[in-house]
């Protein structure tokens, strides 16, 4: 078994300079780790959902030139793919860790979900002080849920998420790179359980829209 910790080798994988060789500190490093919380929380959203969930650890094959400037495992109950619906995620930036609950631009339903989550804030109001709220998936720049709800700034993604095609929403928790280190295994792994459990009313939210 893959010992599930995250380690400063893990996040200077993304300091490689390079597409081959990135991808393969990557492949050797980070990816073993995906892998096994891919096993360990795709039973665990089956188990709280009562649907099969399976996992998708990030391959970055379409890349050509660019390396990645980040990588992780999502989980959807969709065994072809994620991009097209609400789907969990657990990732490295060379900065820090996130664990979220994103819908990217590919999803059909998005204008449905941004129009009920403009109508039920509350349920955002309800989420950990700590968690975050973004528009853009492949940036680190997050901002904090409570404030941005207080200045209109998450109304605003929410409606760009529902008018702009490019237009995305990801909300979840990150840990900076000197304290997801720290963690040991157990922590770590509580931690992201912790995360997904908040997590979980909000994506049910999201996927009620088309029933």
């Amino acid at each position: 078994m893959t010992v599930l910790t995250w380690t400063e080798k893990d996040f200077e994988v993304f300091e490689v300079e390079g597409l081959a060789p990135r991808m393969e500190a990557l492949i050797a490093n980070v990816r073993p780790k995906f892998e096994e919380f891919g096993s360990i929380f795709s039973t665990y959203f089956t188990a709280e959902l009562n649907e099969e969930f399976f996992p998708h650890v990030a391959k970055h094959a379409r890349r050509k030139t660019n390396p990645p400037n980040d990588s992780w495992v999502a989980f959807a109950p969709y065994k072809r793919g994620y991009k097209a619906m609400p789907h969990f995620q657990i990732g490295l930036f060379d900065t820090h860790m996130f664990v979220n609950l994103a819908v990217i631009y590919e999803a059909p339903n998005k204008e449905k979900i941004a129009e009920t989550l403009l109508k039920k804030k509350n349920i955002l109001k309800d989420l950990p002080a700590d968690f975050y709220i973004s528009g853009d998936h492949m940036s680190p720049k997050t901002d904090l849920i409570h404030p941005a709800l207080k200045d209109g700034l998450a109304e605003k993604l929410i409606t760009r998420f529902r008018d702009v095609k490019k237009g995305e929403l990801i909300i979840g928790l990150k840990v900076m790179r000197e304290d997801a280190v720290q963690l040991s295994s157990d922590e770590l792994s509580a931690l992201i359980e912790r995360t997904f459990e908040a997590l979980l009313p909000l994506y049910k939210t999201m996927v009620s829209v088309n029933k």
